[in-house]
């Protein structure tokens, strides 16, 4: 039995996301609506640097409730965007900081429940300082702190967001860094 979407309504058009309801067939042959997300996807960086610290930012989001959150440098990909280019966009763009390597280290599906965005995750090294260059809609603090920290601060829940604790967490193993 054939499963996959059977028809569309949209709801919403906003500048990041569309919202739609889904009738789908699941594998099981069952016919149900479920509310859809589309998103254009997104990188996220460890911007590692030679002395093992890590460039982190604290960034008001309004959707969190109003907090400001720990997080990686990070933002969403334009469209048909290559994932490397916009992390490498958004590293300069938030923490004013180029990458001499970027080290892919796989992606999340950031909430499947309802939504299809994908979050590139990526390893940034060889840094060099070269200027923040903020988006208007950009309210974020710099802060760079040992990476053996961050790393703490993930498996803690003191980091908070998932793209970011999943990145740390990530990149400590490829660096063969033992958290625990």
């Amino acid at each position: 039995m054939a499963s996959g979407l059977v028809s569309r309504r949209d709801v919403h058009k906003g500048r990041t996301i569309k919202v739609s309801v889904d009738t789908v067939q699941l594998p099981n042959g069952r016919v149900v609506d479920l509310d859809y997300v589309e998103h254009p996807g997104a990188a996220a960086i460890v911007p590692l640097h030679e002395d093992q610290t890590v460039t982190l930012i604290r960034q008001y989001r309004y959707s969190a409730g109003g907090a400001w959150i720990v997080e990686i440098p990070a933002g969403k990909l334009d469209h048909g965007e290559d994932p490397a280019l916009c992390a490498s966009r958004e590293l300069v763009e938030e923490v004013g900081l180029r990458a001499g390597t970027l080290r892919p280290i796989g992606f999340i599906y950031a909430t499947p429940g309802f939504c299809n965005e994908r979050i590139f995750l990526f390893l940034a090294t060889n840094l060099v300082d070269v200027g923040q260059q903020l988006e208007d809609d950009e309210l974020l603090e710099v802060k760079r702190i040992p990476f053996r920290d961050a790393v703490r601060m993930a498996v803690n829940g003191e980091i908070s967001d998932a793209k970011s604790a999943t990145a740390l967490l990530r990149a400590a193993a490829v660096l063969g860094i033992s958290i625990v």
